[in-house]
């Protein structure tokens, strides 16, 4: 969730040990390169870039199974910090799934959450846009569109809204019949969730567009995944692309995070860029935000409901993640807020099992600024961090790893 540049990385190579038994590769290089190196690789059953060869680790690939001509990578991020590599990534390999936390609770997010519940789309909504189509004029209308904010000015918001939901604004001018009838449908369907809910004020101020559609489109159908398959086909993504919700949920979803100190903190935006407001607007990757007062432990789910709102509670992950991890030829820690864009959706259960079992390539790519959850990390303190959530070290003991 950090504006990052993509810097040189960290090289160093950790095998299956009692150390680390969910390993990471850091290469040093690019992205890009990493990208290309994955691409000249055969990743047959005998593939060099194993990292073990141990018979009881799964390969990607068996001599009865010939690989797809473009390799698959499954990566783990937020919503932000990794789409500057989206773009590059398109031109390398289209399968990739893209796996992403529902569980932001900061700006425009935060206040359809407030109103009407839900988990959160934003990390989802800003993938599927730079996945998105932009061969055409009416595509690139569609994107304009769905990517569009609202202005910070409440009065001008509110007005500038009603006028996209009945048709009139200029954002239409290039979007066809067809798609305009789409779009606005979902948008009056989330209109009229808000006005059913009289006695919340919604306000629009810096509303992200595509959000409201997303959200309109998750409550018509009750299910996140048919709304991220309407965005996909609105937006034309190609349908090698998925992007993947970690937890397939619709309900609020609320992280938390305990420090070294001790001191629990509840909630994304608290964790990572604090604010008066839910709905003031968030400089993302800004050090303007005061210091944790210690180090992150660990980051956990937390109840949303009932009396005890500190209760760690454990949603299921959600299946299509699993199958992809089970046969990806390659796994990608991304760049973004590691303790609330990378880790919430390493310590789900079954995430860090199928990982360690699994013998493809593993790369983790450095960020090229720290953010307030990693003020003054070294490369290796990221490693710790992700093989800790993965073997869900501090949490509840009998959820944790045995890989001692």
């Amino acid at each position: 969730m950090m504006d990052t540049w993509l810097g040189p990385t960290f090289c160093n190579t950790l095998p299956l040990s009692l150390s680390f038994p969910l390993s990471a590769r850091i290469l040093s290089s690019s992205f890009s390169s990493i990208s290309a190196r994955i691409l000249s690789s055969s990743f047959s059953s005998s593939s060099s870039m194993a990292t073990s060869s141990s018979h009881h680790h799964r390969r990607c690939y068996s001599n009865t199974n010939p690989p797809h001509p473009q390799p698959s990578l499954l990566v783990f991020s937020g919503g932000t910090a990794f789409n500057g590599v989206v773009e590059e990534l398109k031109n390398l390999t289209n399968r990739v799934a893209h796996v992403l936390p529902v569980s932001d609770d900061g700006g425009s997010t935060a206040e359809i959450v407030r109103v009407l519940g839900g988990p959160a789309v934003g990390d989802i909504r800003s993938r599927c846009l730079r996945l998105s189509d932009q061969s055409t004029v009416e595509a690139l209308a569609v994107r304009n569109l769905l990517g569009h904010r609202l202005p910070l000015d409440s009065p001008q918001a509110k007005s500038e809204w009603y006028s996209i939901v009945e048709g009139d604004h200029f954002l239409w001018k290039d979007v066809s019949k067809p798609y305009r009838e789409t779009i606005r449908a979902f948008l009056v369907y989330f209109q009229n969730q808000i006005l059913r809910r009289a006695e919340e004020s919604f306000c629009f101020r810096n509303g992200s567009i595509g959000n409201f559609f997303f959200a309109g489109a998750r409550i018509f159908f009750q299910s996140l995944d048919a709304a991220i398959f309407l965005f996909s086909r609105v937006s034309d993504i190609p349908p090698e692309s998925l992007v993947l919700p970690v937890i397939s949920t619709n309900d609020r979803l609320t992280l938390g995070c305990e420090l070294w100190d001790g001191t629990i903190i509840r909630g994304q935006n608290e964790i990572s860029h604090p604010t008066r407001g839910t709905i003031e607007l968030i400089k993302k990757g800004s050090f303007s935000a005061p210091a944790l007062p210690s180090r992150i432990k660990r980051v956990f789910y937390m109840s949303s409901e009932g009396k005890n709102l500190l209760h760690e509670v454990f949603p299921s992950v959600n299946a299509a993640v699993l199958e992809w991890l089970n046969s990806v030829d390659c796994i990608v820690y991304g760049m973004g807020s590691l303790f609330t864009s990378i880790c919430p959706s390493l310590v789900l259960l079954k995430i860090g099992e199928i990982i360690y079992s699994r013998s493809c390539l593993k790369v983790l790519v450095l960020n090229g600024t720290w953010d307030r959850e990693t003020n003054g990390f070294s490369a290796s303190c990221f490693v710790t961090a992700i093989t800790d959530a993965l073997n869900r070290t501090y949490g509840e003991p009998s959820n944790r790893l045995q890989n001692l």
